[in-house]
Formats: structure tokens, C-alpha cells, sequence
């Protein structure tokens, strides 16, 4: 068992020199960010608000101070120009670097009281130690502060200002006026609101840009369970065909008399290899199958049970009607599954977003491609669909099954209101994602 004794707790001056020490590290550590105030709206005008206004405050103070401090305080004019423009011109710098023109203009505003302490002709009756110019492109630099530096830097830089009227206060109460006060208490309420202002629209961006990335983790998520629910689906039309291969490669010296041994070798090797990738892909299937996936092993649907989806929407209040083409041959196994998908998908989507429409589903087929044409008219006015709006991952999986089969997909929203979903898969199936659509 440990016998170190905890340390003793701060005393109240070290905790007053550490605070000191952090709020001076706040001020000489700027934002990371100098993209201009309001970089983000979506107007231009609106990006060179901030540019414009800065510049505007800035024309106007630099020839009305030096007017004020040559003409009410009689500061001679050299001084009074170089005090204009350190303490005005950095108000173009504050639109991106707010905290560098802080330094710039509290340094000027504090020699410029100095100055005019020492030099000016007569102070009674006048602003002191802040002119009221001062004031003016002080705030102004407090706005822009408070949208862009952190809390802590805010706060170090009110207790600066207010230290800073405090000692001028002390040096000569007798010049002094209040204006100092009257500068530290708008101050604060200049950065305390503009501060708010700026965090609720960090917190608004940050949501915006939580529920984009969620939104594309999403469509992610459901292209995957849908790539994998495509794998099982395929496995288990795969291993159909390898199934009856190996039954056939093994019953194959049986049926046929006189093989020579060269045939009845080849075909237990044909046999092996059958079996071997039975194995490997139910070892792959294991891994595809989630808990509770049973449901997935029975026989898969095709274009044969459309009639029975169409059936089962209109028991749920879709006028849905099909035309189904009775010579459509025979359809590849995958092909036949992506087409009820589609169907089945799309059915779906009119059942929850547009209840009550008028629906028609056609399966036509020519000797190289299948169609599959789902359209539905809008909305009954009578009826609101069961869901104000939709994520889109559906649409993803029909994409995904046309894609794996090398058709084509088009869906879109019609003039009337309705919405057309329209697939052309392969006759000839090909799994290349890279195959097109010779029309």
C-alpha cells in the first residue's frame, strides 16, 4: 500500500499567478483561423460586408481624430497623425486577424492617453484617457474580436481594458471622466454577445456537418449490408448450379456405360473441384450471414412471385396493376432475383411516400436485355404517406444490383407528381460493374 501523501493544494497567490500566466498565454495566442470575418456566407456581398465596414470606420476616424486631437485637444499635428492612423488603419486588419490589431490599437490608445496627459493644451471638459474616437473604433474592434477569438482570450482582453482605465483612473482622477468605465462595461457586453453570436454558429455549422457525415456514413452502411446481402443472395443461386454439377459429375460413370478410366478420372475431379468451392463458399457465407439471417436461406424470389408483391400492394391500398410479358425465356438466376428487388423496392416506396397512387409495373424482355418499369402517379389528396421524406438508402440498393449486373437504372420524379423507377438488366450476365448498356 502507497504511503506518498497527496500534494497540498495551491495557495490562492499561486492560483492568481497561474490564471495570470493563462490569460497572458491567451493574448499572445491568436485564432489558428485568418479567413476573413463572415468567410462563409453563402452571398458574396455578404463575404465583403466585414471588409467594407471596417474599411468605411476606418476613413472616417483617421481624418476625424486627428481633427479632434489638433483642433479640441491641442495636440501638435504630427502626433495627432501618427495617433490616427495606429489607432484607426489596424481596423482593416481586424477582419482577419482581429487579435494582432488588438495589440496594435490598445498600444496606441494607451500612448495616445499618455501623450495627451503630458502634451495637450487642456483636458478639462474633455474625454480622457479614451477620446471618443477611441471609443468608437474600440467597439468596433470588439466585434470582431468576440467573432473570432476563444472565451478565454475575450476575457483577457476586457480585464486588460479595464486595468488599463483603472491605472489611468489612479494617475490623475482629476482628468479622468468615467469614459473608461463606460468603455469596460460596453466592452464586455460587446464581447459576451458577439461571442454567443459566433458559438451558436460554430454549433450550427458542426450540426450541419455531423448530420452530412452521418447521412454519407449511412448510404455507406446500406451500400455495404446491401453488397453483402446481394453475396449471400448470389451464393445461394451459385451453389444451386454447383450442386448439380457435383451431382452430376458423381453420377455421371453410373448413367453412362463404357467410360473409359481418362473420363471417369476427369469426372471425379470435376466432382472434387464442385465441392471445394461449395466449402469455400459456405466458409464465405458464414462470414456474410449476420444472427437471425435463418430467413435468408429459403428459396430465393423471382420474377415468378411479382404477382403475388403486386397482390400483397394492392391489399394495402395501391391501385397497382401489372403487365408481365409471357415470353420472357429464361432469365438468368441473379438477374431474375435483381428484378424482384427492384420491384419489390419500388412498390415499397409508393406504399410509404405516395399512398393510394395509381401504379403501374411492366417486365418486358427482348433476346439481350430485361425491363423493369415501375411508375406511379402522385399522392391521393386524401391520404398523407407515411413518410414525410425519405433517405434514399433503397435507391442505393437497386443501384448497387443493376450496377453488379451491368445494367442500367433511371429514376426521377415525374411532371405530374408521380415518380418513374426504370431498370434494364442483362440477358447475358455479366457480374462487371464496368459493363454498359449497348442503346
Amino acid at each position: 500500500m502507497s504511503t506518498e501523501k497527496p500534494p497540498p493544494p495551491a495557495s490562492p497567490a499561486t492560483r492568481a499567478r497561474e490564471s495570470l500566466r493563462s490569460l497572458g498565454s491567451a493574448l499572445r495566442t491568436p485564432a489558428g483561423s485568418t479567413q476573413p470575418l463572415l468567410s462563409h456566407a453563402a452571398k458574396p456581398w455578404q463575404r465583403a460586408m466585414p471588409y467594407v465596414i471596417a474599411l468605411g470606420f476606418a476613413i472616417s476616424l483617421l481624418p476625424s481624430t486627428t481633427s479632434v486631437l489638433m483642433g479640441d485637444y491641442g495636440l501638435d499635428g504630427s502626433w495627432a497623425g501618427a495617433l490616427a492612423t495606429a489607432q484607426a488603419a489596424p481596423l482593416v486588419l481586424a477582419v482577419t486577424r482581429p487579435l494582432q490589431a488588438w495589440w496594435i490599437i490598445f498600444t496606441a490608445d494607451i500612448v495616445g492617453a499618455v501623450i495627451l496627459l503630458t502634451s495637450a493644451d487642456d483636458l478639462d471638459g474633455r474625454s480622457w484617457p479614451w477620446t471618443p474616437m477611441v471609443v468608437v473604433g474600440y467597439l468596433l474592434l470588439m466585434v470582431c474580436l468576440g467573432l473570432r477569438e476563444p472565451r478565454r482570450t475575450l476575457l483577457a482582453v476586457w480585464l486588460a481594458t479595464g486595468a488599463a482605465g483603472l491605472v489611468f483612473e489612479l494617475i490623475s482622477q482629476k482628468h479622468s471622466d468615467g469614459v473608461h468605465l463606460l468603455l469596460f462595461v460596453l466592452t464586455g457586453v460587446i464581447l459576451l454577445v458577439t461571442a454567443a453570436v459566433r458559438e451558436r454558429g460554430d454549433a450550427q455549422r458542426r450540426l450541419v456537418e455531423q448530420e452530412t457525415i452521418s447521412e454519407v456514413e449511412r448510404a455507406q452502411r446500406t451500400l455495404l449490408e446491401e453488397r453483402a446481402r446481394i453475396a449471400r443472395e448470389l451464393h445461394d443461386v451459385v451453389a444451386h448450379h454447383m450442386s448439380v454439377i457435383t451431382v452430376q459429375a458423381d453420377s455421371a460413370p453410373y448413367r453412362i456405360e463404357g467410360l473409359p478410366d481418362a473420363a471417369h478420372e476427369e469426372f471425379s475431379t470435376i466432382a472434387a473441384a464442385a465441392r471445394e468451392s461449395l466449402t469455400e463458399m459456405r466458409r464465405l457465407l458464414a462470414v456474410l450471414r449476420s444472427d437471425g439471417s435463418a430467413s435468408e436461406r429459403t428459396p430465393q424470389p423471382g420474377l415468378s412471385r411479382v404477382q403475388q408483391l403486386v397482390e400483397a400492394t394492392v391489399r394495402a391500398g395501391v391501385p397497382a396493376e401489372l403487365s408481365l410479358a409471357a415470353d420472357l425465356g429464361p432469365v438468368p438466376p441473379s438477374v431474375d432475383l435483381s428484378a424482384y428487388r427492384i420491384i419489390q423496392e419500388a412498390l415499397s416506396n409508393v406504399v410509404r411516400h405516395a399512398p393510394e397512387a395509381p401504379t403501374r409495373v411492366s417486365v418486358t424482355g427482348d433476346a439481350d436485355w430485361l425491363t423493369v418499369l415501375v411508375v406511379n402517379g402522385p399522392a391521393s389528396a386524401r391520404t398523407s404517406p407515411l413518410e414525410s421524406s425519405g433517405t434514399g438508402h433503397g435507391l442505393i440498393g437497386m443501384r448497387e444490383r443493376v450496377r453488379l449486373t451491368g445494367g442500367t437504372l433511371d429514376t426521377g420524379p415525374l411532371p405530374d407528381g408521380g415518380f418513374r423507377v426504370a431498370a434494364r438488366l442483362p440477358l447475358a450476365t455479366t457480374l462487371d460493374p464496368t459493363a454498359k448498356d449497348p442503346s
